[in-house]
């Protein structure tokens, strides 16, 4: 009869699985190493966790509470026609501002967790290198990267959803929220293009204030956040035909409360939306890459 191990014989009486080889723990950090990256990346954000859930709560309800007791309350009082609804019906300024509220939650909580913190992963921090010195390669932690990144996407657009419905800014509650997910390819379409550009980046010499301030904002005042795109100049409508969230909150829109639009166009926005997520991943990866190969 073969003599087990001292520390297999343990295992075997406690009924407890053998611990993994280093091979066995080697070939499974290649398999799923994208996931152990963004577990770390989520473990790291219980280090701010106060922050991201007063950001996720105190956003929503401020930004709901001055609107439905001050501007909504104004606008809805001094327009007649209202704002589009489905079948001919019209809707509450409010019941209009919301998708746009949520998808710009994600634009923002995008904008932040692309820049600073990848310049961390790579300069200040360096929390990048570890992971690449083991089995994980570099695509699997730029992917993990994003993977931690749709989770507090998710956490944040989720909740503004809840205190949507606590206001009765939902009119369609069994599709509107989907607009949870509009609102993430907005993050996701916003945000990939920024991780690739921000993976390039070896100072900080202000690129990322030029971004909020040249980009973000402009995005967030004429993407028809407020009113109609249609209603703006044509010397900045063009900001919003090309803006995720423009197209994000279009699609949110038409599930909240069946905003009247030609399919065709609804599926416009998934496709534009898709294509800026999926170009800017790869483009991300192939960056992590050729940095971290330096």
């Amino acid at each position: 009869m073969t003599k087990l191990p001292a520390e297999e014989s343990r295992h075997a009486v406690l009924g407890l699985r053998s611990p993994l080889t280093p091979l066995q723990t080697a070939a499974r950090a290649r398999r799923y190493g994208a996931f152990y990256y963004a577990d770390m990346w989520i473990r790291r954000m219980r280090g701010y966790q106060w922050t991201v859930l007063m950001t996720a709560v105190g956003t929503p309800l401020v930004y709901l509470l001055g609107m439905g007791t001050g501007l909504a309350v104004l606008i809805d009082a001094n327009s007649d026609a209202g704002f589009p609804g489905g079948n001919g019906s019209t809707v509450s300024y409010l019941v209009f501002l919301g998708p746009a509220l949520v998808a710009t939650a994600a634009l923002m909580v995008s904008s932040e967790e692309n820049t600073y913190t990848v310049m961390g992963g790579f300069k200040w921090h360096r929390t990048y290198y570890g992971p690449n010195a083991s089995p994980l390669s570099s695509e699997q932690i730029a992917s993990g990267h994003v993977l931690g990144l749709v989770f507090r996407l998710l956490l944040t657009t989720g909740i503004y959803y809840v205190f949507l419905l606590l206001f009765g800014a939902v009119p369609q509650p069994g599709t509107g929220w989907l607009m949870i997910f509009t609102a993430l390819l907005a993050g996701l379409g916003f945000g990939m293009p920024l991780l690739a550009f921000s993976a390039t980046l070896k100072e900080d010499k202000g690129q990322f204030a030029m971004v909020q301030r040249f980009i973000v904002m402009p995005l967030f005042l004429f993407s028809g956040t407020f009113f109609p795109l249609d209603t703006l100049p044509l010397g900045v409508r063009w900001i919003g035909w090309i803006s995720p969230l423009w197209h994000s909150t279009e699609l949110g829109r038409v599930l909240s409360f069946g905003h009247p639009e030609h399919p065709l166009l609804t599926a416009v926005h998934v496709v534009y939306l898709l294509v800026l997520a999926s170009g800017g991943l790869i483009l991300a990866r192939r960056n992590f890459t050729r940095r971290l190969a330096g």
